[in-house]
């Protein structure tokens, strides 16, 4: 669950509140709700789109986890540190099966274009060591490097290893197509699947 973004909010013809806040409202709202319905087998588990240390505490407090989105094994290890033992983590993590530094960065920065209009991301980039400047223009190399996980499959595998090694539960992959376009890279997806065995 998360609360989006403001100027997708107000597209929609919502009022953006201030944003833990706000989670935070829904949350203690869902708990106190009456439910009539037939009960699930298992509780429902509850995970926050979350990025900030405000938002990271209150999936610690309120919730079963967080997913972080367009983030670093730097910040999956300061994201464990909040949620502590117990809570899930799974952050987000773009691949590019792309070994051409030039092609890759362009593609990136592509998927990239939207997030970079978005302040809760750029809040969260600054918050991570990136200055303007990293995210003028597209976004600078070292920005575009640290986000997008590009190369061959071993340099793609030892970035995903450094968010376990950071504390994350889970790595959830969004597989660029180095052909352009929207639709995820299929042969990445089947070459980074876990072994049948």
């Amino acid at each position: 669950m998360g609360v989006s973004h403001a100027p997708l909010v107000q597209m929609r013809g919502h009022d953006y509140r201030k944003p833990v806040a706000t989670m935070r409202d829904y949350l203690l709202a869902m708990q106190s709700a009456v439910c009539i319905a037939p009960q699930p087998a298992a509780r429902p588990q509850k995970v926050l789109a979350a990025l900030g240390p405000q938002m990271l505490a209150l999936a610690r407090e309120l919730a079963d986890g967080a997913h972080p989105y367009n983030v670093t094994p730097e910040h999956t290890a300061h994201a464990r540190e909040i949620l502590g033992p117990g809570k899930w983590l799974c952050p987000e993590q773009k691949v590019l099966l792309e070994t051409d530094p030039a092609k890759a960065r362009h593609l990136a920065r592509e998927q990239l274009k939207i997030y970079l209009t978005l302040e809760n991301y750029c809040n969260n980039w600054r918050r991570l060591g990136f200055s303007d400047d990293d995210l003028s223009n597209g976004g600078s190399d070292r920005f575009i490097d640290a986000i997008v996980a590009w190369g061959d499959e071993k340099a793609i595998r030892a970035r995903i290893q450094q968010h376990w090694d950071a504390g994350a539960d889970q790595v959830c992959i969004k597989p660029i197509n180095p052909a352009g376009g929207e639709s995820p890279d299929e042969k990445l997806l089947e070459l980074l699947a876990p072994s049948k065995n």
